[in-house]
């Protein structure tokens, strides 16, 4: 069973790892089926927009199209197959339906493109899954749920006895595993926008009700997505593989494709070698790897999670303890394969030097909140960096329910102590959670908790608004406008001094709990014992800034609390975020006690009774301002909580 770690929720260790047994889904795709279209009222439509328009309506449906015969294929040691443009839609590859050329096709290992008359070559693997890789200017079918369909496992014993069912037994191999694609203006176009979803990460039927109130109701509610879709970075549900069939009625609400890939509670946990840790998840969402095109874009889904790791492939240096004893106690570790590392080697090899890369993982390759842990970044750091030299690329990750913005040329103390980095070769962004920490603390009126994460953070996801191989980063916290994009607080004496106390009555709760009184109302003592005002910039980053205009007065800027220039983290009350902390500290949680996005400014220690206020403009790297306010009393003296 595995165990919590520093990127796992500490308040629910113990909560059960696996729920029921999940229902036998179909094996593949291996019974052509009609294409379907769906007849429910249309999600997420924009207001004016004609019906006839909508995603459900125009959407690809179908499949990949397996062919048998009682002879089966004449060589058993090669797949082949062609890619085809499915004119008519039926998932049928017709005569008159030409093949694509130029597009690649892998099993995990092997990567080749279509020949002119789209057709493919690969040698066969007993264990493998065989996928297109999706050009731009052409979709891919999705199913009824808008799961995208471009891929065929292979695997004909099925998978071993697990709790979950893995992988359904797929007999011989095919004649031929045929992919369809049609033609689309959405996939051709060089402006995107490319939804990141960090950690769904339900571990039940009521969390999976707080993500559709949540962020897919957001989803729902928006059209601009239609053509790169939403990708799940991993974690897709808590340890119960059984809820893929409710995460599938989720994404069915959302205006695109949903593409996934494996996080480490995507584990089939019984899987005794990592061969097929991910059995389940494959029949059912997606390969453990695989890649498209959108636009301009190559984007690479990585599988980095290893489990069960072991000593002498992930442990040999003596940096990685945790995997020493995988029998008796498994656990994962932030690693890619050396198959799958050929596979990136050989994809980019494909892709033209003038393509923005987007290479996305569910533990990071590098991250600000775990940055001195080896097992939850990922070991071939530098060999991914190697193989994206000279490229433009971004890489985007979950894991660690946080919010990070990192530029190129940013540093940690971790990072170069574990891997040797000295800076980051080109940005990388934690995409936050749907989750927010694990979907704790107070349920909002909307039907969804507040969650607010270890990095004072709020539930949502990314975007990337992509044009041409240039793109802005920006996240939608959920249930809100995009101008959210800060929170504010003061940092003040009283507050710290709270701070410890609740900690330590957290730790032993005897006698009243210790209050924080009315965050706003600052005396003297606060001021001259250094007061700041914090401002927690979701998407701050290198280059961003944030100035405060005090009771009108001129703007005067803040100071970013972590510099990123090489130092170690900066962490407690003096460097956390209030506004978080106090929710956290009184309805359970992680804790703000820490962040890579939070500017504070230091208030004067001569001012004036009365009521203030300070104007905070945030503006991000991209020159993107946004503007909050917030008043305060300054009194003399507090009296009891005031």
């Amino acid at each position: 069973m595995l165990r919590s770690t520093e990127s796992e929720r500490p308040w629910r260790a113990n909560r059960e790892k696996h729920g029921k047994r999940a229902a036998m889904a179909a094996g593949g795709a291996l019974v052509i089926a009609a294409t379907t279209v769906l007849t429910a009222p249309v999600a997420g439509s924009a207001p004016g927009t004609p019906e006839s328009k909508s995603w459900n309506n125009t959407a690809y449906r179908g499949q990949v199209e397996v062919v048998r015969t009682a002879e089966g294929p004449a060589d058993p040691s090669v797949l082949t197959g062609r890619v085809f443009v499915d004119d008519n839609r039926d998932s049928v590859s017709d005569r008159r339906e030409r093949g694509l050329a130029g597009v690649t096709v892998s099993n995990g290992r092997d990567v080749v493109t279509t020949g002119r008359d789209g057709s493919y070559r690969l040698p066969v693997h007993d264990n493998m899954t065989v996928f297109v890789t999706q050009p731009s200017g052409y979709q891919v079918p999705v199913d009824e749920s808008n799961v995208a369909q471009f891929h065929y496992n292979h695997l004909p014993e099925g998978s071993p006895q697990l709790r979950y069912g893995g992988i359904e037994p797929t007999g011989p191999l095919p004649d031929a595993v045929n992919f369809p694609v049609v033609k689309s203006k959405d996939t051709a176009a060089r402006k995107q926008h490319c939804v990141m979803a960090g950690d769904l990460q339900t571990y039940d039927k009521t969390e999976v009700e707080y993500a559709r109130k949540g962020a897919i109701a957001d989803l729902a509610g928006r059209t601009d997505y239609r053509g790169c879709g939403t990708l799940f970075v991993g974690d897709v549900v808590g340890d119960d593989l059984s809820l893929y069939p409710d995460v599938k009625d989720l994404t069915s609400l959302t205006n695109g494709p949903a593409r996934f890939l494996p996080g480490n509670h995507d584990l089939d946990f019984d899987a005794t070698t990592a061969e097929h840790s991910f059995d389940t998840f494959r029949e059912q969402l997606a390969p453990e790897y695989y890649s498209y095109d959108i636009g301009d874009m190559h984007v690479v889904a990585l599988n980095t999670v290893r489990y069960p790791c072991t000593p002498d492939v992930d442990n040999a240096d003596g940096a990685r303890p945790e995997c020493d004893d995988p029998e008796n106690d498994p656990r994962y570790n932030g690693r890619i394969g050396d198959a799958q590392l050929q596979w990136l080697k050989d994809d980019l090899a494909k892709v033209g030097k003038d393509k923005l890369v987007v290479v996305a993982g569910h533990i990071g390759l590098l991250n600000f909140a775990d940055n001195a842990s080896s097992i939850h970044q990922v070991d071939q750091v530098r060999e991914v960096y190697d193989l994206l030299k000279g490229r433009k690329a971004v890489a985007v990750s979950g894991h660690s329910h946080s919010i990070e913005n990192m530029k190129r040329g940013d540093l940690v103390e971790g990072w170069a102590d574990l891997f040797g980095i000295e800076g980051l070769p080109f940005p990388h962004i934690t995409a936050g959670a749907i989750s927010g920490d694990w979907y704790s603390g107070e349920v909002t009126e909307d039907g969804y908790p507040v969650a607010v994460g270890r990095d004072g953070g709020r539930p949502g996801v990314v975007t990337l608004d992509v044009n041409g191989t240039r793109f802005a980063e920006r996240y939608t916290v959920t249930g809100e406008k995009d101008s959210v994009q800060t929170q504010l607080g003061l940092n003040s004496p009283a507050y710290r001094q709270w701070y410890a106390d609740r900690q330590e009555w957290n730790e032993t709760p005897e006698g009243e709990a210790p209050e924080l009184g009315d965050p706003f109302v600052l005396d003297r003592a606060d001021l001259t014992g250094t007061t700041w005002l914090t401002t927690n910039f979701w998407m701050g980053a290198t280059g961003s800034k944030v100035t405060v205009r005090l009771d009108g007065g001129r703007p005067l800027p803040a100071t970013r609390t972590q510099p990123m220039r090489g130092e170690a983290q900066r962490s407690g009350a003096e460097w956390s975020d209030p506004h978080a902390a106090a929710q956290q500290l009184v309805n359970g949680g992680s804790l703000a006690d820490r962040s890579m996005h939070l500017w504070r400014f230091e208030l004067p220690a001569d001012l004036a009774e009365g009521r203030h206020r300070a104007h905070v403009t945030a503006t991000d790297s991209h020159g993107r301002s946004y503007t909050d306010t917030v008043t305060f009393r300054v009194v003399e003296e507090k009296q009891g909580n005031a």
